[in-house]
């Protein structure tokens, strides 16, 4: 690890670093009480006078102390030249989430779980995750081409989702080999697939949203048992992806 955590911030900043590391950046308060609530192992933390001029900061910068958590301090300059919002509230933290497998999944009577496949928007990925949560989906598996985990943008939009339930990254043979093992049946999120109100989910159910541009592969479309979609009357043909997932995820949910 670089001798100082502003480098190491500097460094995981840089999409092809982050891609090396099992490690990404938290910014703000919120986001680092949702990883300390989550049992999130925490690496460091970057520090300014901001964090302590408000009772919820105070209260972090004494959990992290009571933990242990390295801190190092700079000044509000250096913590604005770091991060990469605009308002990180005086904190920036390294972390290493947590990693998640399929088996991590509780599979059982009324199980859903969303299966990303190549969902590339940062932004998307993160608020699918969040609604999952939200939603009490059992999990959400990120396919090959999905906007990784340790993308500090994902976490973001999650607001903490990810650190409290199953979000797993999988090769396509291991997700496959896991949907036959758990008997899970698996519907596809497609344009011209059927309505979504008039379909039955069955007990265990898989689905699968696509590609914002290209949509779900041939592979998940082939093994899915129905292309699901969501009626539209007005001139738009398509809903962006983290939409058309919080949608179909209510619609089998409910």
């Amino acid at each position: 690890m670089p001798s100082s955590l502003v480098s190491l911030v500097r460094n995981l900043q840089r999409r092809n670093m982050r891609r090396r590391q099992s490690t990404s950046v938290l910014e703000g308060v919120r986001l680092c009480e949702e990883a300390m609530d989550g049992s999130v192992e925490f690496i460091g933390a970057v520090v300014s006078p901001t964090l302590s001029r408000t009772e919820r900061g105070a209260a972090l910068r004494g959990s992290m102390a009571a933990r242990g958590i390295p801190v190092e301090e700079v000044d509000d300059r250096t913590i604005r030249d770091i991060a990469d919002t605009e308002s990180p509230q005086g904190i920036v933290a390294v972390v290493e989430p947590r990693g998640w497998t399929l088996e991590d999944m509780s599979i059982g009577t009324g199980a859903r779980v969303l299966v990303l496949d190549a969902v590339q928007d940062p932004g998307n990925v993160g608020t699918i995750c969040r609604t999952a949560y939200g939603m009490g989906a059992s999990g959400v598996v990120f396919l090959p081409g999905t906007a990784r985990l340790t993308n500090p943008k994902v976490l973001r939009a999650g607001m903490g989702a990810t650190f409290h339930f199953p979000v797993v990254q999988s090769d396509l043979d291991s997700f496959c080999t896991w949907l036959n093992e758990e008997s899970m049946i698996l519907w596809a999120a497609d344009s011209v697939g059927n309505d979504i109100r008039g379909c039955t989910p069955p007990e265990r159910l898989v689905l699968a949203i696509g590609n914002e541009g290209a949509g779900v592969s041939r592979t998940l479309l082939d093994l899915s048992e129905r292309t699901v979609s969501i009626p539209l009357v007005g001139p738009a043909d398509s809903l962006n992806a983290g939409t058309a997932a919080a949608l179909l995820l209510y619609e089998v949910i409910r």
